[in-house]
């Protein structure tokens, strides 16, 4: 026999090191996962009160991440499952079930008897057959304080024809997970990566496994070549001739003690089946480098398949360390992947048509089709940073950047037949878009790529959405706002104030009575303390005269580490929203 080389025992070795620590994660978890197990118990003995199917119309969900947006595959409508929510003090999780009817705009809750348990973090996946099947493997339950962690292992499918959930009990099949991601590719449901997380210690897979929904078996694969490292929140996509695409994702490893590394990943990576028209036991990895303009690095990005043979990718947030802070710049880009022609590009918004016209009208040989964008005086097309602000129920403003292109921030928006300047100047209205957010829900159906939630933060505080949009991706004119994302369900208790351990059944809504009273008299106290606008005094007047109370109010929101730009910007609108609520 001959010596193993340095590479063959340094894969060897790190195999070894992922065992291990998969054994040692095994272990610690499995106390953990014993206690949410009785938790878990306790909230499907209330499901099994549910004795028949109720749909109801109603609201639209409350705000949450981490949950799965699906189009159903013979009706117009969107399918909405699970997720968490946050409120500075507790985890909730859910298991509801939500349909969007596109063609009314409005919602439904569903329930369903014997449905899986509360998750989030899940995969989904739809298939056709049967009227059309729901897909659910996987995903995480959280202890009520967020340091515990029960991850999910089971596979169910929701027959949407009779709106009945069945658990598939089979094994083999991957071990409790979440962040992983699952497509349907033919007749089978193919797995991929993801991490089990528990108190202390964290593993990251990079297996793949396959469930033949014919023989409702799994099975491991063993792809030959070089595959991806280990990774969560990656994008996953089937091609027409089903192979299966992976890019990007996250992972973090454990540098010392109570020190981790987290790492961004950029590349791709094609697994292809072999044996076409056989059983596809036979699958190697191929690393692609795709041409064009790519994702800028990031994770909690969201992903969808859309027409023309091409992947989306959507949102996001890059963490960075400034001055021993942890800043996230959020995203709201579009990038498309062409699975054809092995290339990524930018999604760029072109317009209204009828803005179109106006411009081109208003500009002489110049306007053409690649112009669309531009003003007069504006910068050329290409991706644009902004800065906006949002004022939350309690007063917070919620500072968003957003990537954008060029058409997103030109000042002209008339709607109106008048195509004299005059009318573009009265235009003053900006264009709808969604915030900038990561873990964002996607689903498209019929060319239209809709929208729903997600989060973003500010400092310390997460502000979690319930808002969706919809933009016709054919098209890429303009995106439409379906459900506004609402101020006053924007709701936030900081860890020092009082915890109530038992509401964990009802919710999220069992903390906003407790937070709402102390919430009020906090912000009566504040515009008390605000400088009062002076009769008929116009907004160029107050801001000069209260301008230093304002930034003193915002250094004192932001913390000492935040730059003067951030400050002042912070200051301004904070000031102009008490301006135009008092006058």
């Amino acid at each position: 026999m001959g010596k193993k080389s340095k590479k063959e025992k340094k894969v060897k070795g790190a195999e070894k090191t992922a065992a291990k620590m998969e054994k040692k994660v095994s272990r610690r978890a499995k106390k953990e996962e014993e206690d949410l197990e009785a938790l878990i118990a306790e909230f499907q003995t209330l499901d099994a009160k549910k004795t028949q199917i109720i749909e109801t119309a109603c609201a639209p969900p409350s705000p949450r991440l981490n949950a799965s947006l699906s189009a159903h595959p013979e009706r117009d409508e969107l399918i909405l499952f699970g997720g968490e929510y946050f409120n500075g003090q507790k985890t909730f999780l859910y298991n509801e079930l939500y349909i969007y009817n596109i063609r009314k705009n409005s919602w439904s809750k569903v329930d369903i008897p014997n449905p899986p348990p509360r998750r989030c973090a899940h995969q989904v996946a739809v298939v056709p057959q049967g009227g059309g099947q729901l897909w659910v493997f996987g995903g995480e339950f959280a202890s009520p304080d967020g340091e515990q962690f029960y991850h999910y292992k089971d596979l169910w499918v929701l027959h949407l024809a009779t709106k009945t959930w069945e658990q598939i009990k089979v094994t083999g099949g991957p071990s409790g997970r979440s962040g992983h991601r699952m497509v349907a590719c033919k007749r089978q449901l193919i797995v991929f990566g993801g991490f089990h997380e528990s108190a202390r210690d964290y593993v990251y897979y990079n297996d793949v496994y396959a469930f033949n929904l014919d023989t409702f078996t799994w099975t491991k694969l063993s792809p030959s070549g070089t595959g991806p490292a280990p990774r969560s929140g990656c994008q996953m996509a089937t091609t027409p001739e089903g192979n299966i695409i992976i890019y990007g994702g996250y992972s973090k490893q454990r540098i010392k003690k109570d020190v981790d590394k987290g790492t961004l990943h950029t590349d791709m990576f094609l697994l292809k089946a072999e044996g076409v028209g056989k059983e596809e036991d036979k699958w190697v990895w191929n690393r692609l480098t795709p041409s064009g303009v790519k994702p800028t690095p990031r994770s909690g990005f969201s992903v969808a398949i859309g027409p023309n043979n091409r992947s989306l990718l959507f949102g996001g947030v890059h963490d960075e360390e400034e001055e021993e802070r942890i800043e996230g710049d959020f995203f709201s880009d579009i990038y498309f992947y062409d699975m054809g022609k092995n290339r990524w590009f930018l999604g760029q918004l072109k317009g209204p048509k009828s803005e179109k016209k106006k411009r081109r009208r208003g500009k002489k040989a110049e306007a053409e089709g690649a112009g669309d964008g531009e003003a007069e005086g504006q910068p050329p097309q290409g991706p644009v940073e902004i800065v906006k602000e949002v004022v939350a129920e309690d007063g917070t403003v919620m500072t968003i950047k957003q990537v954008v292109s060029a058409p997103e921030v030109e000042p002209e928006r008339s709607e109106s037949e008048d195509e004299e300047e005059a009318g573009d100047d009265e235009a003053s209205g900006e264009k709808v878009e969604p915030c900038a957010r990561s873990n964002a829900m996607l689903a498209v159906k019929h060319g239209g790529l809709y929208v729903y939630g997600g989060m973003f933060e500010v400092g310390d505080r997460q502000f979690t959405l319930n808002d969706l949009y919809s933009i016709d991706l054919h098209k890429m004119e303009e995106w439409k706002v379906l459900v506004e994302m609402d101020p006053k369900t924007q709701e936030w208790l900081e860890e020092s104030e009082s915890d109530e351990e038992g509401d964990d059944v009802e919710g999220a809504e069992g903390g906003e009575e407790e937070e709402g009273s102390d919430e009020e008299s906090e912000d009566d106290e504040e515009e008390e303390q605000h400088p009062s606008v002076q009769l008929d005094e116009k907004y160029t007047d107050y801001l000069p005269r209260t301008e230093q109370y304002w930034i003193k109010l915002a250094r004192h929101n932001m913390g000492p580490d935040a730059k003067e730009k951030k400050v002042a910007k912070l200051a301004h609108a904070m000031a102009k929203t008490f301006y135009d609520g008092s006058v």
